[in-house]
């Protein structure tokens, strides 16, 4: 049964009815809801199915061994397991340990059998260096207030009715996943994430990394860099790259930048540094939807927080270095091993609502602890679950201890979140242009009649005001100047008032702009996801 950590009182009633109510709370919740435990039981018909699922990882194979799993008290046959991740599987392997992270493919042999919500897969992940079992959980939600990001939960879970321990559950960027967040999952799809085994050939250009340089028109050069998922779109990777490198002013073309700016706010805010920010540039996706614009989407958020310390090729950063790092880092080094960064810095319009985005961040989960509070309310929830777990990785007392100090993780010291983000808060919180005051936007409306939609606005001290509209959910967005009457070269409105008018209806969606020399201010803060919408 899955338990909802708002209902410890119900463990007095009669187990029958205990049990009633826990799966009429299940069904009744979305299957990835933070604040509650999900119950897993695979049961296999080898006893030695641990030692299967090894061979197969060791091999280097994705075949899986059949069996059944029971979730939520809900049977579910003939079910895929394999084993999954890198790190988070050999380091733990190496030592010992039965706690190795799970794939399990739900619709593996039964094509049309989900989870609730339609989900296929459940991606169950041990919790690798990190005693507070929260860096997963924690970013994923943060990140998905800005941008398109898989939800994650906790798993109890038994094999064999042997309790292997509490999982990280993280929702599987699958056609559902894309569908939910783009429209379709019939685009091209790339994990950015290297192969090491694999060699590019002797002609391509030299690559640091799932960086998104430029290394040549043949899909070769690239496939030690990316991993495809969907039947084929080397070509036009290559092309965002080239486009990326060599035109940036065009990059709006076939790249959401919006959204690709919010990650790297994101990373940099959280100080996730095993991500495209840091040293392994790695851990994220892309997607090519159907209009042809890729969309960053992260992953794998275990190291969030400064669980991983290394920015570059040099030594690991100190808390306090972490704690100061610029807001532009490789930016202002001019790092071209890192185009995603640069190239869109330099744009003087991005960095500015690259900046605006940091200060969302700041103000909505760091100038007043805000994630402090939500770790604690999330650790009280799993408490009892983490003493129960004699498997993991980790003693219970690191994780009580990691939500506020650095511990120690069997060697790797693991730097406590609040240590790390309360020195990070006072930092960009006295950044200077994140304490610059912006233009003041107000009185924002839309209004549609015959087929066009006006937009209006009060707007004061800006020396520009933009506005990023697009027909519909999922549509490509443009961009505009807004001027007094609508119309291109005239003078900006000396009162302040605002106007564009274009051709559309009810459902196009927008969000406005005000710029000034160093800074933007944004109406909606969270732009593109989720702007203003004509009604």
């Amino acid at each position: 049964m899955s338990v909802h950590f708002h209902f410890p009182t119900l463990r007095r009633l009669p187990p029958l009815l205990f049990g009633l109510i826990l799966c009429l709370n299940a069904a009744a919740q979305d299957f990835y809801d933070v604040d509650s435990v999900r119950e897993v039981r695979l049961q296999f018909s080898e006893a030695n199915w641990d030692e299967l699922l090894d061979a197969n990882k060791q091999a280097g194979q994705d075949e899986r061994l059949i069996g059944t799993a029971i979730v939520d008290g809900v049977r579910y046959d003939s079910v895929g397991v394999r084993y999954k991740g890198n790190s988070s599987y050999y380091n733990t392997r190496k030592t010992g340990s039965s706690k190795l992270p799970f794939n399990i493919k739900i619709n593996f042999r039964i094509k049309d059998q989900s989870l609730p919500g339609g989900y296929g897969t459940l991606k169950l992940s041990n919790v690798f260096r990190d005693p507070s079992f929260l860096r997963e959980v924690m970013a994923y939600e943060i990140a998905g207030g800005y941008l398109s990001a898989p939800r994650a939960n906790y798993v109890l879970l038994y094999v064999n009715d042997e309790l292997l321990g509490l999982y990280n559950n993280t929702e599987s960027i699958d056609k559902k996943f894309l569908a939910r967040n783009f429209g379709t999952g019939n685009g091209i799809q790339f994990k950015c994430d290297p192969l090491w085994s694999y060699q590019k050939p002797n002609n391509c250009g030299l690559g640091d990394k799932a960086s998104l340089q430029y290394l040549g028109d043949e899909a070769d050069c690239y496939r030690e860099l990316y991993e495809i998922k969907s039947k084929k779109g080397w070509s036009k990777l290559i092309e965002l790259t080239k486009l990326l490198n060599e035109t940036p002013e065009r990059i709006e073309e076939v790249l959401d930048v919006d959204a690709v700016l919010w990650m790297l706010a994101f990373n940099n805010v959280l100080v996730n540094l095993d991500s495209y920010t840091g040293r392994l540039c790695h851990n994220y996706y892309l997607y090519r939807d159907t209009f042809g614009i890729f969309h960053p989407i992260p992953w794998d958020m275990n190291l969030n927080f400064g669980g991983f310390r290394f920015l570059d090729e040099g030594r690991q950063l100190s808390v306090e270095e972490m704690q100061r790092m610029s807001p532009f880092v490789h930016y202002k080094t001019s790092n071209d091993k890192r185009p995603l960064i640069t190239q869109l810095m330099g744009n003087s319009l991005y960095r500015k609502i690259y900046v605006a985005h940091i200060k969302s961040i700041v103000q909505d989960h760091l100038a007043e602890a805000q994630y402090l509070q939500r770790g604690q309310d999330i650790q009280r929830g799993i408490d009892a679950y983490v003493q129960q777990d004699s498997n993991k990785l980790y003693t219970y007392d690191a994780f009580v201890a990691n939500l506020d100090t650095t511990t120690d993780a069997k060697g790797a010291k693991i730097v406590g979140i609040q240590e790390l983000l309360a020195g990070r808060a006072e930092y960009l919180s006295n950044h200077p242009l994140l304490v610059k005051p912006g233009a003041a936007i107000s009185a924002v409306e839309a209004t549609v009649a015959e087929e066009q939609v006006t937009v209006t606005a009060q707007v004061s001290e800006a020396q520009r005001v933009y506005l990023c509209y697009r027909e519909a959910s999922f549509y490509p967005w443009q961009r505009v100047e807004m001027r007094d009457d609508g119309e291109a070269g005239d003078p900006v409105a000396e009162d302040g008032s605002y106007t564009f008018q274009t051709p559309g209806k009810v459902g196009m969606q927008y969000y406005l702009v005000a710029e000034q020399a160093k800074v933007v201010t944004l109406s909606p803060e969270r732009t593109s996801r989720e702007p203003h919408t004509v009604r």
